[in-house]
């Protein structure tokens, strides 16, 4: 199980001078940090901008400096080896890329004074290949936030915990931590209260189970603690009632959140990574 990864993740000088921040090579840790954490070996891709212009170099665009026939050349040498990888190891849970670069992008690239939707010409040669920007890669630590009072909802949580986890995220589920009925005494509450802010604090994401005709006062709170945090809410509302001719849920919960109605939905908007069972 491996994942190919824009060489600069592992080693940012070889990114153009000037443009790697104390907050990238934070995200690159963590990125790395999640591939140790569930044993993914990282491959890294050759940097085909280094190879044809050197270290250091200033920043710049795909257009008038890698649109060359000397640099087509390149990236089609370096193509083969990379193929040769895939071929002897199996495809890799995808590519993690990197915002805006003009080769490794992944969802757009620097191309003129612009920066366009799509891939970086590097990571274009690979179209079969999933690709995530390193960013969304690193975000992986989730809280999940539910209604907890039945049987039936805590074991919906419980599925729905492994169904993340089984795609490689770190999963703080409240009630594997104490958040049950024998926690909630008088002389408890506090410290319960103080544990759940610590958690939402250290998480990536916050997945939200908003089900029912009012969503759970608890999970509200939760989201909108997440939302003023700047931490991505995805909400998932399986419930097929409405609460009127626009909303699936409480306006304030659906603009603080992408909703999802399902499992799958679910995995796309996170850039799920594929489970052990469809690698």
């Amino acid at each position: 199980m491996y994942v190919l990864a824009a060489p600069c993740l592992i080693d940012p000088s070889l990114r153009a001078d000037g443009i790697t921040s104390d907050a990238d090579r934070a995200v690159y840790a963590r990125a790395l940090e999640r591939c140790r954490e569930f044993e993914i070996e990282v491959v890294a891709l050759p940097c085909p901008e280094t190879l044809h212009l050197g270290s250091p170099r200033p920043p710049g665009p795909l257009a008038g400096r890698l649109d060359t026939p000397a640099f087509d050349e390149l990236l089609d040498r370096l193509e083969a080896g990379v193929r040769g990888i895939v071929a002897a190891r199996g495809p890799p849970l995808c590519i993690v890329g990197v915002d805006s670069s003009p080769c490794c992008g992944a969802t757009r690239h620097y191309y003129d004074d612009t920066r366009r939707p799509g891939r970086g010409c590097w990571l274009a040669r690979f179209p079969e290949i999933p690709v995530v920007d390193v960013a969304a890669f690193s975000r992986y630590r989730v809280y999940l936030a539910a209604p907890l009072f039945s049987a039936a909802e805590r074991t919906f949580n419980g599925e729905l915990a492994s169904f993340l986890r089984a795609r490689r995220f770190r999963v703080y589920l409240p009630q594997e931590h104490g958040d049950d009925g024998a926690a909630r005494g008088p002389g408890a509450l506090r410290g319960l209260f103080e544990r759940l802010v610590a958690a939402l604090d250290a998480a990536d994401l916050v997945v939200a189970v908003i089900d029912g005709a009012d969503p759970d006062s608890g999970t509200a709170w939760e989201m909108g603690y997440a939302y003023a945090r700047n931490v991505p809410v995805v909400a998932l509302r399986t419930d097929f009632r409405r609460v009127g001719d626009g909303e699936c849920a409480n306006l304030m919960l659906e603009c603080s959140s992408a909703v999802a109605g399902s499992f799958d939905e679910l995995a796309a908007l996170l850039g799920a990574l594929p489970s052990k069972e469809e690698v």
